[in-house]
């Protein structure tokens, strides 16, 4: 199963009856799952199975889904408001009598606001639950193209994703391989440690001395950080070659690799080591944005 990015974008339209209706569906990154639906007034019966066809396909990212429905071909329904035309020509007759003023043209009454009244031709109930039906097929087929643009995303970041896994391996081994990270090195260090505090003449007790360079030998001591470390890039290899919903795990295994990589240059006394570490903390940075990324 294919790696899924949360972000894309999808249309859909057709035209039904005397309804054109059109889609557009846009995603963002988010942590869960929220889809976001502008209807027209009058449809919101598309909403519950547009909910339930977004539910079954989709897990993570935000979805803004846009309906625009327009009517073509309807010719406008002109109606005169008789109580209104009633009034005004009431009004007008009695103001010609007290004027003496001729009366009123035909274009002066029906210019007179409320008299005309111009709307749409009344919907026929077929029309209308045929066009829901074409409206809800629609957004069913904006679906599947976002969920195919996100799995194309997908594709390319789980590329990328690989070549920062293989970046964080090479400089595991970079490190592994360092002179100042071998066990001699760091006996040698710690030597020439105690053998300046020796020489300063103080009095140190022999069996503390050497608890404490014990101690300071352990917390040198990088290797357990590099296997967590190879483990962690075996286990995201893993996460990208089997897909689907993996943006979760991937971006705990993100955090994972952060704390190894801030321990190593915690624990580097070698330069080095030092600029590995600092190497791999970026590196590390990099996986964890684009992890932010996916489904």
């Amino acid at each position: 199963m294919a790696l899924s990015s949360m972000t894309g974008f999808a249309r859909s339209q057709g035209v039904v009856a005397t309804y054109a209706w059109s889609w557009e569906l846009k995603s963002v990154n988010a942590k869960g799952f929220d889809l976001r639906l502008r209807l027209p007034p009058g449809w919101d019966a598309v909403e519950t199975p547009a909910r339930a066809k977004a539910a079954e396909t989709l897990t993570r990212g935000t979805v803004y889904a846009t309906l625009t429905i327009e009517r073509q071909g309807v010719a406008p329904a002109v109606t005169v408001n008789e109580q209104v035309l009633e009034a005004v020509l009431g009004a007008a007759q009695q103001l010609a009598v007290r004027l003496k003023a001729p009366p009123p043209s035909v274009e002066g009454i029906l210019g007179l606001k409320g008299v005309i009244e111009v709307s749409d031709n009344v919907e026929r109930e077929d029309d209308h639950r045929a066009a829901e039906t074409a409206i809800i097929a629609g957004f069913a087929k904006a679906i599947d193209d976002l969920l195919a643009a996100r799995k194309e995303e997908g594709v390319a970041l789980g590329h990328i994703l690989s070549k920062r896994l293989d970046e964080i391996a090479a400089l595991a081994g970079r490190a592994d391989a360092a002179p100042g990270g071998k066990a001699d090195a760091i006996k040698a260090r710690l030597a020439g440690q105690v053998a300046a505090l020796m020489e300063t003449g103080e009095r140190f007790d022999p069996d503390r001395l050497h608890q404490e360079a014990l101690l300071m030998a352990a917390k040198a001591d990088i290797r357990e950080e590099l296997d967590r470390l190879v483990a962690h890039v075996a286990q995201g290899r893993k996460l990208l070659a089997d897909g689907g919903p993996a943006g979760r795990r991937l971006d705990f295994l993100s955090q994972e690799l952060n704390r190894e990589s801030n321990t190593l240059c915690a624990k580097a006394n070698d330069v080095e080591l030092t600029n590995i570490g600092l190497e791999l903390k970026t590196v590390v940075e990099q996986f964890r944005e684009q992890v932010q990324n996916l489904e």
